[in-house]
Parts: C-alpha cells; structure tokens; sequence
C-alpha cells in the first residue's frame, strides 16, 4: 500500500531492510533529500537519536501500531478522507522510481538510481527467463528490501498484473515448504541459499511446482540435480546485478529454454547484449577465455544504468573509456553457444602463480560431497605462488570434520577440477558470513585469515 503511494505521488522509495542496524538505515536515508520513513512498531527505536542518527530529523516519521511522540500515525492516516492526486504524477521514463544501495566487496554502500523505464526490462526476466504464466501461482522467496525481491516479486508482477506472494516471517526450511504445498506454488525463485537449506528438511505431498529459478550467488550442481531428483523439476541459475536487473539466465520460456550446462547462468535475455572483455583490455576476449563480463550499451536497450548518486569517481570506474561497455566487476567466461560461466567477483578471484583460480569451481566440487552443506573459497598471501586456496566448510548434520575428511576434500578437488587448485587448508565453520540477501561475503573471510 505505501509503495504504490510513494509511486503514484512520484516521489522515490528507498526500501530499508528489517535487519538493519541503525548505521545502515542512516546511509540510505540521510544525505539524500528523504522527507518521509514508514516503519513499524517494532522498528521504530532504530530510528531514534544516536551516533548515526541526529536528533533534528529532516524527515517525518509515519509510524504502523503505537506512534510515539511526534511521529505521524499510520493507521491516523488512513482514516482520514484525503484523495490521492489527480492526475498520477508522471516524470517520464528516466525519473527515478526507487533508489537501491548495493556495497559490492569493498567500500560504502552506493545508491542506485533506478528510473520508470528499468520496468521493461524486469518485465522481460519475469516472461522470458521465469516464464511466469497468468495462471501460475507465483512465489519470490528474496526479501523485497533488497533488488531481486524487490524487481521481481512486487514491481513486474505489478506492471503485468500477475498475483504474486509475500510472506512476512523469518525464513525456516519447513515454513517454506508449507507455503509451497499450501498455496499451490507452481512457479518458485529463490537464492541456492534458500534450496540448500530446504534440500535439509522434509518434502511435503502434494506439490505442483513446474518452474524453480535461483539468483543471488551462482548455483551448485548438486542443488540442480537435487531437485531434479526430489522435486521432478530442476533450478534453473539465473544471474543479474542491482545496478541493471537481470541480464543472463537459463531461461524457462519455450522460446528459448535449452538443456542445462553445469555451472552455466545461462545465455544473455532479450535486449541485453554481453561480451566477454580480456583481463588488460577492452577488447572481447577470444571464445572460452576467461574474463571481465560487460554489457555493451550501442546494443541494450534495456540498460538503463547510467551511474551511482553522488559518486563520480566510483560511476566512472563502471565504464569503459569510450562509454561502450558497463563493466559488471564480475568474471566469467562465454562458449561458442552464448552460454556464460560464472567465475567470480573480480575481486574474488585467486591468482596463484600462473593460474587464476575462480572460488565457484572450487566451491561447486566442495559442495557435491555427502557431508558439505555449504562452501566457500578464498585467496590468502603466499610468498612462494603469489596466492594460494584456502576453504570454509560447513558440514551437514552428523558430518565431522576431521584430518580424513580435510584430505578427502582436497583429493576431491585434485582429481574433479585441477591438482593446483585444491584448498591447502580446510576451515570447518557452523555458517558463511553473508549478505541479507544470501551473497557469500568472502572478503570477511579474508580478513579473518589475516588476522589469524
């Protein structure tokens, strides 16, 4: 209800994560002309006066359940008799409808401006790659406080007028199955996070699921043949950014669906040209190398990116020289069929003598043995091969980490991928440090090891 408020005044929404802490919410509300916070009961004291929120507010506070003093009152608000505008506020294409804050790897959070006509390009990954019928019973497991909830479970199915569910609870592997048997669920997204911790629980009867789609982190194989097996139908990866919404996919449409190559996100969606650059130039690199993934701007006409608020310097870097390609930051590689591999965040990846090591490929092999629930893989100093791998595990139920299973593991990757790219150490963890929406945060991860 607010959203479509906020929309149809033609004002911006900046959507605010329940798990913030108080220096997130301040980052994405304060420098940036924010004259309005809805909240609930339950999050209201993050909003009081602290180190990172001052006390005179260039915001009003409009508060669900028990206001406080000075706040407005939700419910108040609605009881009055005021009219919405007429006619809806119109801005054109390029206004800006939302504005997201995506941090990457390093540095602070930026705001991504995302106009009225990135809606086209949402509208196509939900036809297209989710192949989202009228008659489907849809669900987006992401949180919409962050991109790909917010793009594909509230603003295409709005702009299509599909249903589409929402759910307002904490995430629990037997609460997510419940809703799929209960409500009939035929058309499911979700991050490999959400379907690594459900493949732990107990399937319920009944299920109708035709179309199962994954976004956030690139998908294991094991996840795939999981659901083949379990479900009847399997995850197809999908892989897209804030900054530009969904560009790749293994897509469900019957125009264009295609066998699945392991490991592969797929090929580029309608409208959106990508290439492969080389590591030191921006020339595309030669089929099957590794290298930097670009999206070229002469031939996308649903791009619509064209750099951060207020961050110059940080939305130049974004671009090459000559304005033609938007450089993802990520690395991958592309066959002869258009099928794009990921391989890393650029950031991510492991150069270690002669060879660069992308974490997913170590992590996928990890991943396919019976007592590994999640992996993740990182570069640490090594005065002798530049970098060299290192590994954290977490282990199913029941699974022990020990000296065998450290040299199972490592034998693994020897003889599934590469002798030289196998983990010299193996780290048994309870959990991986992530994002709220699921990404794995390996820089944590290195430092940690710094500091150890």
């Amino acid at each position: 209800m607010s959203v479509l408020a906020i929309w149809r005044l033609g004002a911006v929404q900046v959507p605010l994560f329940r798990a913030f802490a108080p220096p997130a919410i301040a980052t994405r509300i304060t420098g940036n002309g924010t004259k309005l916070v809805i909240t609930d009961e339950s999050q209201r004291p993050k909003l009081d006066p602290s180190d990172d929120l001052p006390a005179e507010r260039e915001w009003r506070i409009v508060t669900t359940g028990q206001a406080k003093g000075g706040d407005l009152s939700f419910d108040a608000l609605l009881d009055t008799d005021a009219r919405a505008p007429e006619p809806v506020a119109i801005g054109g294409g390029g206004g800006t409808l939302i504005e997201l804050f995506t941090s990457g790897t390093t540095g602070a959070p930026k705001g991504v401006p995302v106009p009225l006509r990135a809606v086209a390009g949402m509208q196509i990954y939900q036809e297209y790659a989710l192949d989202y019928a009228d008659d489907d019973v849809f669900w987006n497991g992401a949180d919409p406080g962050w991109a790909y909830g917010l793009y594909y479970a509230i603003v295409a199915p709005l702009a299509s007028g599909k249903r589409s569910i929402l759910l307002r609870a904490g995430f629990s592997p037997e609460l997510a199955w419940s809703v799929l048997a209960k409500y009939g669920v035929t058309n499911f997204a979700a991050a490999p996070t959400v379907y690594r911790a459900m493949r732990g629980a107990e399937i319920p009867d009944g299920l109708r699921l035709r179309r199962c789609s994954s976004a956030g982190e690139p998908l294991t194989p094991d996840v795939i043949s999981w659901a083949r097996d379990a479900l009847g139908v399997a995850v197809r990866d999908h892989y897209g950014q804030t900054e530009t919404g969904m560009m790749v996919a293994n897509s469900w449409h019957p125009d264009l669906i295609a066998d699945i190559k392991p490991g592969s996100m797929g090929r580029p969606l309608p409208g959106v040209t990508m290439a492969i650059l080389r590591a030191d130039a921006d020339d595309v690199a030669p089929i099957g190398e590794v290298g930097r993934v670009a999206v070229d701007l002469h031939s996308s006409p649903l791009m619509t990116f064209t750099g951060y608020r207020d961050a110059p310097e940080r939305s130049a870097a974004r671009f090459s020289a000559d304005k033609r390609w938007y450089i993802t930051g990520d690395v991958a590689s592309q066959d002869a069929d258009g099928f794009v591999t990921f391989g890393a965040r650029d950031d991510d990846v492991i150069l270690m003598a002669d060879y660069r090591i992308g974490p997913f490929e170590v992590e996928s092999v990890l991943a396919g043995h019976d007592a590994v629930a999640e992996a993740a893989v990182i570069g640490v100093p090594d005065e002798l091969r530049g970098e060299v791998v290192i590994a954290y595990v977490v282990l199913r139920d029941g699974a022990t980490g020990d000296d065998a299973l450290v040299a199972e593991l490592q034998q693994l990757v020897k003889t599934r991928l590469a002798a030289h790219a196998y983990p010299r150490r193996i780290h048994f963890v309870p959990e991986l440090p992530k994002t709220p929406s699921g990404k794995v945060q390996r820089f944590l991860l290195r430092q940690r090891e710094a500091a150890s």
